[in-house]
């Protein structure tokens, strides 16, 4: 096959012949290294926002950072990369929540909220590691920056509101951070004003088509993600990776306070305490003292606070191609955020990819660098330079399966999926059978106890206990696949008017050991909509939904499947003291499942 050569000159007449000899180059749709990424011109200046978050009387401005090749000064113009963080300065130790308190109950008793002794550190802080690198100092990304530019885009930095040299406050995804983010955009595309850094003087970006992309990992994810739910002209395409797509799915759960993996106990306040590394280390304790009011760990209700941390809703003004990326085993940012996200643009006609691999927080680099920045390079050249190299119509779907190997697929969830149904059957303190076959007989309620003093891991290893229940089917006959979001229709009563519940999905090998699959929690308070707490009755029964969160997974032939309620769940819920009691009638609750062939697939391996 012979390559495709595409140059991409400059059309003003006193330098075409110049410019052509150093405009990008694209071979086979991918943008080819043509420049040195040493010849670069590097700017550092001032994005004025529109809003004042720190409330000085004057605009915030954003700190932003430009490299770009040496040759945009020769009238070359080129698209932008740009990546947007709040911890290119680093973070601050700051106490967590106290997660050992007793539950809500709507008649004004319940726990009161505190900031225990531990802290949560930037030293330790997974979350900076995978979006500026463990040993990255401030804005940069030695990851991709010399990529880039080598392939004819500039790349563009900025430090989120109220962190570094920017000002302003951070309010951990409020709308300030969102416009102070949007504002590089507006200033890329002439519409935002920019001074220098060092003399105050007002900058263009006269260098640049205004064709811009975002992409981060983490919190410098989310961020794309909020830029491009407002619509905002010239942002052509995100690669949101590991990233929040609505904040209450990163600290609740239908109701339920519940934290990030390893991050028990932290929420918006601490998250934007971290965060607040600005030099003036006064001006915004009281809009985050604000932040900490209205996120309530109270009652974990759903309102106006949350939805405007919540993107999904604006998924029909986004105009940006997005390349989402997802851990399978990420319980940070949990696979919901990324499910939740893909599945509303689909709805919306945007164009998608989604990139499934089997790590945890991390940047897909990290795993499988070339064919990953082959990726980023198709869908960087179509959708910045207008490359017809037809990465558009490519399968919508790439997962890295338990073998580590890759496969594509036409989209996500897997072609073919559909819900088959298993119910539980009676022996659950020790081990209940887990059917295919609807309940028969009379009603049997079988109960647990809670002890939030005990890991799910060892509840779900225990022979016998009274705090959980637990159900298995028969060993699979043949492998069986799971693509989508498992659901749990519980029918369950209380002895107390508050309660934590969860739910764990379990692969049992045929050693004995076992991996948690995937869980959900739920606070029955919530029951009908996670915006209202309606009270619990104790002794009456009611229908309960728990959604588990998303998963791409395949029990191999000769495991099995368990189900397990248990009630607090030690690393993610609240802890209130043991001893609430749940009852669950098995005949009324239900394991939804997203089974790859469907019914006749579950039945075919666990009868």
């Amino acid at each position: 096959m012979v390559a495709a050569l595409v140059s991409l000159p400059l059309t003003l007449a006193p330098v075409v012949a110049h410019a052509a000899a150093e405009g990008p180059v694209f071979v086979d749709g991918e943008a080819q290294p043509v420049f040195d990424p040493a010849d670069v011109v590097r700017e550092s200046l001032y994005v004025r926002a529109p809003v004042d978050s720190d409330r000085d009387g004057k605009p915030d401005e954003v700190y932003t950072e430009v490299v770009r090749p040496k040759a945009t000064d020769r009238g070359l113009k080129v698209p932008v990369v740009y990546m947007n963080s709040p911890y290119f300065s680093g973070g601050n130790d700051v106490a967590n929540h106290d997660v050992d308190v007793e539950l809500y109950v709507p008649d004004g008793r319940g726990h009161y909220d505190r900031r225990d002794g531990r802290a949560l550190t930037a030293q330790a802080d997974e979350r900076i590691a995978a979006a500026v690198g463990p040993n990255a100092g401030p804005i940069t990304s030695g990851r991709y920056e010399a990529y880039f530019i080598a392939r004819g885009f500039a790349v563009v930095y900025a430090e989120s509101l109220g962190t570094g040299k920017s000002s302003g406050c951070p309010t951990s995804g409020g709308r300030n951070e969102t416009i102070g983010a949007k504002s590089v955009v507006d200033w890329l595309n002439g519409r935002a004003t920019a001074r220098d850094a060092t003399t105050s003087a007002p900058v263009k970006a006269a260098w640049t088509t205004g064709k811009t992309a975002m992409m981060g990992v983490s919190y410098n994810g989310t961020l794309p993600n909020a830029v491009a739910s407002t619509g905002v002209r010239g942002l052509e395409a995100i690669v949101p990776i590991a990233a929040i797509s609505s904040w209450y799915d990163y600290y609740r759960a239908d109701g339920a306070v519940v934290a990030p993996g390893t991050y028990q106990g932290e929420d918006l306040d601490v998250l934007a305490e971290y965060v607040y590394t600005r030099a003036d280390r006064e001006i915004c304790k009281p809009v985050i003292a604000e932040v900490a009011a209205a996120q309530d760990r109270v009652t974990g209700d759903y309102s106006a606070f949350w939805d405007e941390r919540n993107y999904v809703k604006d998924a029909d003004k986004v105009r940006a191609a997005v390349l989402a990326v997802h851990g399978l085993n990420d319980w940070n940012v949990k696979g919901k955020h990324v499910v939740q996200w893909y599945e509303a643009l689909r709805r919306n006609g945007v164009e998608h990819k989604i990139w499934w691999h089997q790590s945890g927080h991390t940047d897909p680099d990290t795993l499988r660098s070339v064919e990953w920045r082959r990726t980023l390079n198709r869908w960087f050249s179509h959708y910045l330079y207008g490359v017809a190299n037809g990465v558009e119509r490519e399968p919508k779907a790439t997962i890295q399966r338990e073998d580590k190997t890759w496969v594509d697929e036409a989209d996500w969830p897997a072609p073919g999926t559909s819900k088959a149904s298993l119910r539980p059957t009676a022996g659950g303190v020790a081990k209940g059978g887990l059917s295919t076959r609807p309940p028969a007989g009379r009603s049997v309620v079988e109960s647990l106890r809670d002890d939030s003093s005990i890991l799910a891991e060892t509840l779900v290893d225990a022979a016998t206990s009274p705090n959980r229940l637990s159900y298995a089917t028969k060993a699979t006959t043949t492998a069986l696949r799971l693509s989508g979001t498992p659901k749990v229709d519980l029918s369950v009563s209380f002895d107390r008017p508050a309660a934590n519940v969860t739910a764990l999905l379990v692969d049992r090998f045929p050693d004995g050991t076992s991996k948690i699959v995937t869980r959900g929690w739920t606070d029955p308070q919530n029951r009908s909509r996670p915006d209202r707490t309606q009270a619990v009755q104790p002794g009456k029964r009611y229908q309960i939904e728990v959604e588990l969160e998303p998963k791409d997974y395949v029990f191999a032939a000769g495991h099995s499947l368990e189900f397990v309620v248990l009630s607090s769940d030690y690393d993610y819920t609240l802890r209130p003291k043991p001893g609430a009691g749940l009852s669950v009638d098995l005949n009324r609750t239900t394991l939804d499942l997203p089974v790859v062939g469907g019914k006749s697939a579950l039945r075919g391996a666990v009868g």
